[in-house]
């Protein structure tokens, strides 16, 4: 019986997806490990990592938020704040451009998931910066998308920045509009990225700030394919006209994740990772989990969705005054953007509706402080990691229970 079981759990592991995937694997500490150990210095750094509140701390931090959600935005007005989500974001693109949000350099350090297996070791993600890569990039899906294109002039013109060496494929793709969406799933062999065996999705992307960090990060990964969108169709544009944007490797398209009956440029099952971060928070919470089962969908057996939002308490939800409460915990900002602040039971309970196993859940705390006007602010984010069951995993359980059963 102790043979059976070890060659049994033996052929598993040798099954089982990427280490970094597994429940037992905790990744280094977000961000880096700055601990405030004497407060007398606390005006030293910009940002202090995992902070321990005090009763008296979160005693405080409800109370606000208590006065804050005491007149609630008049329903009529909650309507339009729905009703015309992407308008308001469209606008703040156009107004901000990509000046607004920084690039996140920090993605791959709490997401190496994001790297194809075998791209990088653990430690050398550890050590990468994405400050110092450079974007060289052939720009043709394959042979099979541009069959009578010579070889040589695949390559991207990074010194002109013109259109003209990405893939027409591509962009005809990333084009699409939803009145060819409804027409019916796309044929498996026409999807962008259909040559690809490591695919991601943003979704959210806004001006790209996760986008080209990925992309230059992996620019050399020919088996990989990046998806991303956006429901406000000015973000998309800033993402496509970016001199970094190759149809090669990328598709950015305009969607709506609340709209169930919007199919994806790609068929359901074959993303490898899904990023959704800071984004979650701008959709109504009646809508959330509808928009996550979607998703779920999406991904392939194995494959893992990563969430970074805001979580209850952050110092956002604390500075919102009275009247702009839509409901608990959820506000609408003066431009007309909206923001939920997550507790990591609420996180837990929707990713697993979904159908999704929990990797990671974890509350992240930070300590913010402005050295010149000597203030501090308590930054609050929830971060998880939730993975797609593997198809042999309920085959796997009830063979070591026949097997204990048997014994």
């Amino acid at each position: 019986m102790n043979v059976i079981w070890r060659n049994y759990f033996s052929c598993l592991r040798i099954r089982k997806v990427p280490h970094r995937y597994q429940s037992s694997y905790h990744p280094v500490a977000p961000l880096g490990s700055r601990i405030l150990t004497d407060p007398a210095k606390v005006f030293e750094h910009n940002m202090w990592d995992h902070m321990q509140w005090s009763k008296e701390d979160e005693e405080a931090a409800r109370k606000k938020v208590e006065e804050n959600s005491a007149v609630r935005v008049l329903l009529e007005e909650q309507v339009k704040y729905e009703s015309e989500a992407s308008k308001y974001w469209d606008t703040f693109y156009k107004i901000h451009k990509n000046k607004f949000f920084k690039d996140r350099n920090w993605l791959l350090r709490e997401f190496p998931e994001i790297l194809p297996v075998g791209q990088k070791t653990e430690e050398k993600v550890k050590e990468l910066s994405w400050n110092h890569v450079k974007v060289h990039a052939a720009n043709c899906f394959s042979k099979m998308h541009c069959p009578t294109m010579p070889e040589e002039n695949n390559h991207y013109r990074e010194s002109s920045g013109s259109s003209d060496g990405q893939n027409k494929a591509g962009s005809d793709f990333s084009n699409l509009d939803s009145k060819e969406h409804r027409k019916g799933p796309l044929k498996t062999e026409l999807f962008p990225g259909s040559n690809a065996t490591f695919r991601i999705l943003e979704v959210g992307c806004g001006a790209g700030n996760s986008v080209f960090p990925i992309l230059n990060t992996l620019q050399n990964a020919p088996e990989f394919f990046l998806y991303c969108c956006d429901f406000a169709s000015g973000a998309v544009e800033l993402v496509k006209s970016h001199t970094s944007y190759r149809a090669a490797q990328c598709c950015a398209f305009v969607h709506d994740v609340c709209d169930d009956g919007l199919p994806y440029p790609f068929p359901d099952g074959i993303l490898d990772v899904i990023l959704l971060v800071f984004v979650l928070s701008s959709i109504h919470p009646d809508r959330m989990q509808d928009v996550v089962n979607r998703l779920s969908k999406l991904l392939k057996p194995g494959g893992m969705l990563l969430f970074r939002d805001y979580g209850r308490y952050d110092k956002t939800q604390l500075r919102f005054k009275r009247g702009h409460c839509l409901s608990e915990n959820f506000y609408v900002r003066g431009d007309g953007t909206r923001a939920y602040f997550f507790t990591k039971g609420e996180v837990h309970d929707m990713f697993c509706k979904a159908g999704l196993n929990e990797k990671q859940n974890l509350v992240d705390r930070r300590l913010q402080v402005n050295r010149k006007k000597k203030v501090k602010m308590h930054r609050v984010w929830v971060q998880g990691k939730f993975q797609k069951p593997l198809p042999f995993t309920q085959k796997s359980s009830k063979l070591v229970f026949s097997l204990f059963s048997h014994g």
